[in-house]
């Protein structure tokens, strides 16, 4: 009875043993700096395309957790077999990304990486100045049938989108946006891009949708609008040439014919996106309401 008393002693002081390892100075360092670089890639993965393939990429992960707990064999081994490849084709799907992301550390120093990787902007995504000029540009183009492709950048950066145009770098007004899209003016065509309170390039070059649904009756602006927020979080406003009818495309999806209201929301929404939950919903109703197609 002793001896069976002094291995429950034993053990319980091993299992409660709540001593720290020692711990010096050089263990602190690599902890901050793992720390760090973990931090990086996930704010790049979140930056870019790359973020909806990694949720695609956990999706999966998750799938095959699930199948290692109910012992499914012949999954693990498709799995197992299928690493290699998947290493692979993941440099080959972030190869575009990848080369951005060495081309900015190698344009960073370690001083300015350090102070603004800890730090995110606060407040308003842009101004209410931006946001009227945005709205009124975009209906008295409309007026006079004047086409118009203009992209809201939001928290994916439209990075390698915006090199495909001409640098802009100027404060959003609706006289720019006007100016800009007058006809037979040498950036009227392709997109600009608004990041904040300025737009940051012009005639950029955007994907077209492959989607099968969209009407064949919509032109290449329309099908440039929702290709681009198929591949990231953006709004793109549209403006038709043809009928000079305003739409929007957020998410794949196209709406058509919208008022300077509904601009109103959806742009309000995205100024900023953690007010209270009424202009999301009106923003959210607004591609149902208006029959929003994917």
């Amino acid at each position: 009875m002793t001896g069976i008393m002094d291995t429950l002693d034993t053990f319980l002081v091993n299992m409660f043993d709540l001593t720290l390892p020692t711990m010096y100075m050089t263990d602190i360092v690599e902890i901050v700096i793992i720390a760090f670089f973990f931090y990086e890639v996930l704010v790049w993965i979140k930056n870019t395309r790359a973020w909806m393939l990694f949720k695609g990429i956990l999706i999966i992960l998750g799938f095959f957790m699930m199948a290692a707990v109910f012992q499914m064999n012949t999954i693990l081994w498709l799995g197992e077999k299928l690493l290699n490849a998947g290493i692979i084709a993941l440099i080959v799907v972030f190869q575009p990304e990848l080369r951005h992301a060495l081309e900015e550390l190698g344009r960073k120093n370690l001083l300015q990486a350090l102070t603004q990787g800890f730090t995110r902007p606060a407040g308003k995504r842009f101004s209410d100045h931006t946001l009227n000029d945005l709205v009124r540009a975009c209906f008295d183009m409309g007026a006079v049938k004047t086409g118009a492709l203009i992209v809201v950048e939001q928290d994916t950066l439209l990075t390698e989108y915006e090199r495909t145009g001409i640098p802009v770098d100027a404060l959003v007004s609706r006289q720019l946006l006007i100016n800009i899209f007058e006809k037979n003016t040498p950036l009227h065509d392709g997109a600009i891009l608004v990041r904040g309170d300025r737009v940051v390039s012009a005639t950029c070059y955007l994907p077209l949708t492959e989607s099968s649904t969209l009407s064949k009756d919509l032109g290449t602006r329309h099908r440039a609008a929702v290709g681009v927020s198929e591949v990231s979080d953006a709004l793109t406003i549209v403006v038709s040439e043809e009928t000079g009818k305003v739409s929007v495309t957020k998410d794949g999806r196209l709406t058509h014919d919208i008022t300077p209201k509904d601009l109103m929301d959806v742009l309000g929404h995205l100024q900023n996106p953690n007010s209270d939950k009424a202009p999301r919903k009106k923003a959210r109703n607004l591609f149902l309401r208006k029959g929003g197609k994917p």
